[in-house]
C-alpha cells in the first residue's frame, strides 16, 4: 500500500484521473449547506455527519447512468475505469456528474481522501476482479521506467512556478497595460508652383516624429480608463489651401509632451456602453466611423480627409458618449464633445462654447457590409480640411482665430462592403449646412464625398494597400459677405501601402495628388509623398 501511495503522487495521469473522478464527491461536501443536491462516493455516510441517508443516491454501476458523460468525452475511459471496475464515484440525484465544474483545494482533498480510501478497501478485501496484485506491479514498473520523465517534468514545473513568481513581482501593474507608438514620417511636396497667385514654398523633404504612451486600465476586466501622453512635432506642408493635409501632423511641431486623450467606457447593462471623455475625444471614439483606412494617422491612410468623412471633424473636446446594441445588425450612437469646456469665460463652458453633438445609426445587414447614417449639430466648429472657404478660412481675424459665431448641420452617408476578404469597397458622402450667427449673416452648403478600396492582406497577411478618389469639402452655395463659393472642383487622389515588416513594424509609402487645389482650376496640380514607419509596442 506504501507503494501504491508513493506512485499516486508521483503520476500525474492516475492523480488527474483521481482528481477527475473525486471531484463529484469534494462538490457535495463544499455544498452540504447550500443546496438539497447529494453526491456521494461508496459509503460516505461516515465521512460526513450531516447526511441524510433518504437524500442520498445508490453507488453507479455504469458511466451510462450519467446523463450528462458522453463517450466523446476526453475522460469518458477514465470515469468508466472509475465506476465500473474500481466503484469510486457516484451522481447528483439527477442522474449527473457535471464533470466540467471547477473545484477548490479543499474540494480536491475531500475527493482524492474518498477515492484512496476505497482503493485501500479493495485492497484490503483483495477482490479478485478489481485492484490486483499485478496492477500495482505494473504501476511501479511504470513509474521506474519514467523516473526520468517525472523528473524532468517536476523541474519544469518548479521552473514555471519561479518565472510566474517573477513576473507578478516585477509587471507593472496588475490592473494596468502599458502600451505605445511611434510614428515617424518623412514627406516632401512636388510639382505645383502657384497656388491662389502665391508659390509653394514648403518644399523641403522634413522627418517629423509623433509619440504615444497608453496606460490601459481595467478595474472589473469590462471597463476601461484610458490615458495617453502625446508628443508631436509632425508638421503638414502649406501648399495654400488645408487641402491635403496630413493627419498624423501635429498643430504646432514642438516635442512638448502632454496628456492627449483621457477616458473611461463602462458597460451600461448587457448592450449598452458608456464613455466618459475629460479630454480630446473624437467621434471615432464614440462611434464607428465604417472607413476600413481610419487608423487613427499610424495605419491606413495618410490625409485626414481619407481617413474618415470630414463631418465627424466637428466635434471634438470633453464630454460623454453612449452606444447601444439593439441587435447584431443595429446599432445606435449618441455623443457630446465640448471642446472649450474647462474655460469658466464668457461665450465658452461645456454648453456656451464650441461643442459638436452626435447621433448616428449604424447598420451591418451581414458580417461584409457596414452602413452609418450620421447627423451632427455643431457651434464654433468648422471642418479641419477642403478649400479655404470650406475651411471658414476668409472669415478669420488677424490673430488668426475665428471670432465669428456659427452653427452647423451636418448629415453623411458612410459605407463598407467586403467584395471578399482580399477586397473592400467603401465610400461616404458628407453634406454641411453653416449659418453665421454674427457679422455678416448668412448660410453656406458645403458638400463632400469619397469612394475607396482597400486589398487588405495584399502580399502577406497584415498588409493593407489603398485607394482613395472623391472631392474634399466644398462649397457650392453662400450667401455670407465675403466667403464666395468655390467655382470649380478639385480631386483628391490617394494611394498607399501599408507593409507589415514584423509583429511591431510598418512602414507606408504613399502620395496623394490634388488637381486643382483650392477647388480653382487656375492653381497647378499638387503631389505630395509621405513616407511613414510605425512602431508599436
Amino acid at each position: 500500500m506504501q507503494k501504491l501511495w508513493k506512485y499516486l503522487l508521483a503520476s500525474p495521469v492516475v492523480c488527474g484521473m483521481i482528481i477527475f473522478a473525486g471531484t463529484a464527491f469534494a462538490e457535495e461536501i463544499s455544498t452540504t449547506a447550500k443546496t438539497n443536491e447529494r453526491l456521494t462516493v461508496a459509503n460516505p455516510v461516515n465521512k460526513v455527519e450531516n447526511f441524510n441517508q433518504d437524500q442520498v443516491i445508490a453507488q453507479v454501476t455504469s458511466v451510462s447512468q450519467l446523463s450528462d458523460v458522453q463517450p466523446t468525452d476526453w475522460a469518458f475511459q477514465a470515469l468508466q475505469s472509475l465506476v465500473e471496475r474500481y466503484g469510486c464515484i457516484a451522481g447528483y440525484p439527477n442522474s449527473t456528474y457535471r464533470g466540467n465544474r471547477a473545484l477548490t483545494r479543499y474540494e480536491f482533498a475531500a475527493g482524492l481522501n474518498a477515492c484512496l480510501d476505497r482503493v485501500n478497501e479493495l485492497i484490503a478485501t483483495a477482490t479478485a476482479e478489481l485492484v490486483t496484485k499485478q496492477d500495482i506491479a505494473t504501476l511501479q514498473k511504470l513509474q521506474e521506467e519514467f523516473s526520468a520523465e517525472l523528473a524532468t517534468l517536476r523541474g519544469r514545473v518548479d521552473t514555471l512556478e519561479a518565472r510566474t513568481s517573477e513576473l507578478e513581482a516585477n509587471q507593472f501593474s496588475t490592473t494596468t497595460k502599458l502600451q505605445g507608438q511611434v510614428v515617424a514620417a518623412i514627406t516632401d511636396v512636388f510639382g505645383g508652383d502657384n497656388i491662389n497667385g502665391g508659390e509653394i514654398t514648403d518644399r523641403n523633404t522634413t522627418l517629423g516624429v509623433r509619440a504615444r504612451v497608453e496606460f490601459v486600465t481595467s478595474f472589473t476586466g469590462q471597463d476601461t480608463l484610458f490615458t495617453r501622453i502625446q508628443a508631436n512635432n509632425i508638421i503638414s506642408p502649406d501648399i495654400g489651401t488645408p487641402e491635403g493635409n496630413l493627419f498624423f501632423a501635429g498643430e504646432d511641431g514642438t516635442t512638448d509632451a502632454a496628456i492627449d486623450a483621457l477616458f473611461y467606457a463602462f458597460p451600461l447593462g448587457e448592450k449598452t456602453q458608456v464613455i466618459a471623455i475629460a479630454n480630446a475625444g473624437a467621434a471615432d471614439d464614440i462611434t464607428d466611423t465604417v472607413n476600413i483606412f481610419d487608423g487613427d494617422g499610424a495605419f491606413g491612410a495618410l490625409s485626414t480627409f481619407g481617413t474618415r468623412n470630414p463631418i465627424y471633424y466637428q466635434m471634438d473636446g470633453a464630454g460623454l458618449g453612449v452606444t447601444h446594441e439593439f441587435n447584431d445588425k443595429l446599432a445606435l450612437s449618441l455623443g457630446y464633445l465640448s471642446g472649450a469646456a474647462n474655460d469658466p469665460s464668457p461665450a465658452n463652458g461645456l454648453f456656451d462654447g464650441a461643442y459638436g453633438a452626435l447621433a448616428q445609426l449604424t447598420v451591418k445587414p451581414s458580417d461584409r457590409i457596414s452602413i452609418g447614417l450620421t447627423y451632427i449639430n455643431s457651434y464654433k466648429q468648422p471642418l479641419p480640411t477642403g478649400s479655404n472657404a470650406a475651411t471658414l478660412t476668409p472669415l478669420l481675424n488677424e490673430e488668426g482665430e475665428l471670432d465669428t459665431a456659427f452653427s452647423s448641420n451636418s448629415y453623411g452617408v458612410q459605407a463598407s462592403i467586403g467584395i471578399s476578404d482580399q477586397i473592400v469597397l467603401g465610400g461616404w458622402a458628407g453634406y454641411t449646412n453653416s449659418r453665421t450667427l454674427s457679422g455678416n449673416r448668412g448660410d453656406i452648403d458645403i458638400w463632400n464625398y469619397a469612394v475607396t478600396l482597400g486589398f487588405p492582406d495584399l502580399g502577406k497577411k497584415g498588409n493593407l494597400a489603398g485607394i482613395i478618389a472623391g472631392v474634399e469639402p466644398r462649397v457650392t452655395s453662400s450667401s455670407v459677405a465675403g466667403l464666395e463659393r468655390d467655382r470649380d472642383t478639385s480631386y483628391h487622389l490617394e494611394a498607399f501601402y501599408q507593409y507589415q515588416i514584423s509583429e511591431n513594424i510598418s512602414i507606408t509609402p504613399g502620395v496623394i495628388w490634388l488637381t486643382s487645389p483650392d477647388h480653382n482650376n487656375d492653381n497647378d496640380d499638387v503631389f505630395i509623398g509621405a513616407l511613414r514607419t510605425t512602431f508599436s509596442f
